[in-house]
């Protein structure tokens, strides 16, 4: 009788063959990470929303109805709905809705461009922190324990107002306020991973402190980092909303949605809907950067 056993119709089981491997080793971690975020559908509606206001803002020169800083003071705080003004005008008879999609432009930067260069600057010192440890470890961390030492909103309003109002001024002082906590992480995260098998096997291989780095640390770290980061951009435009609220910020009559607060308060109880605009468009995409990080983080959450 034969030794191959019958798995079909006329086919044949080879004892030699190895089983497939698992679908999820097959796609990886970036695979597996895709294959949960597509089925959130609760993340991918905020994505989707995030870059409906991102579209929205760089393409406000062919949406926007009017000139943001055309005013009329015949038409000065005109409610909802008044003619072609969707939601109104503000206090120098300009279209809401047009500083609105024209103030999410500086309103974005200030919440990006920030987050981008302090993940870049922060994680490279947590990184060489961590797997550095002793005396180097020490310098940079002590170092960003002093930042930790003043609550994030002081310290925004502190450097802003030693720097002066502005643009630039205004994304350095978001810069040095998110890097020392994404350093922290980068720090914490590279300490777990410096002490694991790999990273030994590497060593001992004889590979270069910059190539284990750059092929063994940073591709393992930059996962907690990334995730920390997507949470910082909310509180970076909520920082760069409020230091403009407080006239830290951009100068008028640039558009920015807090600055328009700034500007509106005074007509709060003659138009207060149309006075909350721009702190309904703070609040709805503040809302929507962090349901989507939560989603990233619970996606990135997989082994591969």
């Amino acid at each position: 009788m034969s030794d191959l056993s019958i798995t079909g119709a006329g086919a044949t089981a080879d004892p030699n063959a190895r089983e497939a491997p698992p679908a999820s080793q097959v796609r990886g971690y970036w695979g597996n990470v895709w294959q949960r975020l597509r089925y959130d559908y609760a993340t991918l509606f905020f994505l989707a929303l995030i870059i409906l206001i991102v579209a929205s803002a760089v393409f406000a020169p062919l949406i926007a109805p009017f000139d943001p800083n055309k005013a009329s003071m015949a038409h000065r705080l005109k409610p909802l709905f008044f003619r072609d003004n969707i939601l109104g005008t503000d206090e120098q008879g300009r279209d809401i809705l047009s500083r609105i999609l024209y103030g999410g432009r500086t309103s974005l930067l200030m919440g990006i461009a920030p987050v981008v260069v302090a993940t870049i600057v922060g994680g490279l010192f947590g990184v060489v922190a961590g797997y550095a440890g002793g005396k180097v470890n020490t310098i940079i961390m002590r170092g960003m324990d002093v930042f930790f030492a003043f609550p994030s909103v002081l310290l925004a309003v502190a450097i802003s107002g030693s720097l002066g109002g502005g643009m630039i001024n205004q994304l350095i002082t978001l810069t040095v306020v998110l890097t020392p906590p994404l350093c922290r992480v980068a720090e914490t995260a590279t300490s777990q991973i410096r002490s694991m098998d790999f990273v030994d096997a590497a060593r001992a291989s004889g590979a270069s402190t910059t190539s284990i780095l750059f092929n063994h640390v940073l591709v393992n770290a930059i996962s907690p980092v990334l995730v920390y980061a997507s949470t910082l951009v909310s509180a970076s435009i909520l920082l760069a909303s409020g230091l403009s609220f407080l006239g830290l910020g951009v100068s008028p009559p640039t558009p920015d949605w807090g600055l328009m607060l700034s500007t509106l308060r005074q007509a709060l109880y003659v138009q207060p809907i149309v006075c909350a605009m721009p702190g309904v468009a703070i609040l709805i995409t503040s809302i929507a950067f962090n349901l989507v990080s939560d989603g990233l983080r619970q996606a990135m959450d997989v082994k591969a």
